[in-house]
């Protein structure tokens, strides 16, 4: 053979490797409203980016007939290129081959690009689109799964790791996806569960339909394994090109700063006004969010899940920050144990990555009763608390209204080392509310009145003796707990500045094999 039928031979291949599973297959993916790996990739990186490693491997089987049925790439596609100029590693399995099973050179394969992505610090995505073990390898397949666990775990906070879920996942495979820090499912295409509904139903006798138990809507709502649910597969491709430009490359870098034309000292009056006079009554958080960061873009995380708190990316004079705020117009913006674990994940990535937390806190407390005591609301409570106290980037804390009881606490406080804490005038910072510290403080002489109007007059002037005792910012501010009160419009000119300010901070927490979170 000579140079030019090598070349074409080569040529050849390539064809054929790109093919997958064959252009019926192919067909099958797009009618079911699905690209195809090397689709999903072209659209994900900048384009002509795209190096692909290990086109041409196959699997090593020859039980089961597998020896006659060898398809070039063995299932997923897997190399780097680059996302508004910066490299990522990708892979991306094929469904079209085996269903996209995972087979012991497949695994080979994600694991290599996961050792190559830690050794130039850069950020990892995996598209998923698979059926699982391939059977026909037994324990190898299992095997190649613990290989690639093995590389999510050591990866964890030191790259980005980000899962799309594009398609069937299910069984061991879930656990890599569970194991990065992002999860984007598209909707009606994709689902992940460790046992199907025909197992379940064989096992408990439970009949529920595959997108019940496993579809991106119920992880989207209920269970808090998906961070974002996309309407096609462009939309989530975006979403994490998206996110990835918040995020620094690894966790010995700063996150990508870009210039804004935002001027910083921009105010908004509406803020004066958005804290309604009745301090029971809602507003939505959001509209403080988006009046202080630059040009409103708000990039939310967990939008559906445990929406009495909110948690998302932003940036301040073209600075990337994570914003956690509690949210008083669902469930009065009480912590539970959805909302703790929600923003203590997302606390905690942020601190992985070196982006700085703003925190918007107006919190009446933790959820009361006994499905949240019997849940372990004190151990979910505690995560939240326990990520606040070990973050070491800058923490900047905005008291906006209520802020009682250990939620205080928990909510970014001077004492889990907040770095520079505000708090608007409207703040009230305090042990409980004046109703129910009036109720303890003089329930018994309320009790002992017997004229009814009497007896709520009386506790009236109570409550409001409480309020300008204890329910105010200046309080707190008096002991140093506040740094300053703040006029709510100067918010955005505030925090910049405290950005700023905190740019060169250095804090190390005590050498230590690891720390052991209360999970």
């Amino acid at each position: 053979m000579n140079s030019d039928d090598k070349i074409k031979h080569l040529i050849d291949l390539r064809v054929k490797a790109k093919l997958g599973g064959g252009e019926k297959r192919v067909e099958a993916q797009h009618r079911k409203g699905k690209h195809t790996a090397r689709e999903r990739i072209s659209m994900l990186l900048d384009e002509g980016s795209f190096e692909e490693y290990d086109m041409f491997v196959t699997h090593r089987s020859h039980e089961f007939g597998l020896e006659n049925q060898t398809y070039l790439s063995d299932g997923v596609v897997t190399g780097h290129g680059t996302i508004d100029g910066r490299v990522v590693y990708v892979y991306s399995q094929d469904f079209t081959v085996f269903g996209g099973s995972l087979s012991e050179t497949h695994a080979q394969k994600i694991c290599k690009i996961l050792d190559q992505a830690m050794k130039v610090g850069a950020p990892v995505i995996g598209i998923n689109d698979s059926g699982g073990a391939r059977i026909q390898e037994g324990v190898k397949s299992l095997a190649g799964y613990a290989e690639i666990f093995e590389r999510n775990i050591l990866a964890s906070g030191v790259i980005p790791q980000l899962s799309a879920i594009f398609g069937p996942c299910a069984g061991g495979a879930v656990y890599s996806p569970a194991l990065t820090d992002f999860i984007i499912m598209n909707d009606k295409t994709s689902y992940m569960f460790v046992t199907g509904p025909k197992v379940t139903k064989t096992v408990t006798g439970e009949v529920i339909s595959t997108e019940a138990l496993g579809g991106a809507q119920m992880h989207a709502t209920r269970s808090g394994i998906a961070h974002y649910v996309s309407q096609n597969e462009e939309e989530g491709l975006l979403f994490i090109r998206k996110m990835l430009s918040y995020m620094p490359q690894n966790n010995l870098e700063d996150p990508p700063a870009t210039e804004c034309q935002d001027p910083i000292d921009r105010m908004d009056d509406e803020l004066n006004e958005v804290i309604p006079d009745n301090t029971n009554e809602p507003y939505d958080v959001k509209d403080v969010i988006f009046s202080i960061i630059d040009k409103g873009e708000f990039l939310e995380i967990h939008r559906d899940y445990a929406k009495n708190i909110v948690v998302g990316f932003a940036k301040f004079n073209g600075m990337p920050v994570g914003i956690v705020a509690n949210q008083p117009n669902q469930m009065a913006g009480v912590l539970d144990i959805d909302a703790s674990r929600k923003a203590a994940r997302f606390v905690r990535f942020c601190d992985c990555f070196n982006i700085p937390l703003v925190t918007l806190v107006d919190v009446p407390g933790f959820l009361p009763g006994s499905a949240q005591e019997f849940g372990g609301i004190i151990i979910h409570g505690a995560k939240l608390m326990f990520a606040y106290g070990e973050a070491t980037v800058p923490k900047i804390t905005i008291t906006l209204r209520k802020s009682y009881g250990g939620a205080h606490d928990v909510m970014s406080s001077k004492q889990l080392r907040g770095d520079i804490n505000y708090a608007w005038p409207t703040a009230e910072i305090a042990v409980m509310g004046p109703r129910g510290a009036v109720e303890i403080l003089e329930g018994k002489k309320i009790s002992e009145i017997e004229d009814l109007a009497e007896a709520k007059k009386f506790a009236a002037k109570k409550e409001e003796e409480y309020r300008k005792m204890f329910s105010n910012p200046y309080e707190a501010a008096k002991y140093g707990y506040i740094d300053d009160v703040i006029e709510p419009r100067n918010t955005r000119f505030r925090i910049i500045r405290a950005l700023q300010t905190l740019a060169t901070k250095k804090e190390i927490n005590h050498p230590r094999k690891h720390t052991n979170i209360p999970l």
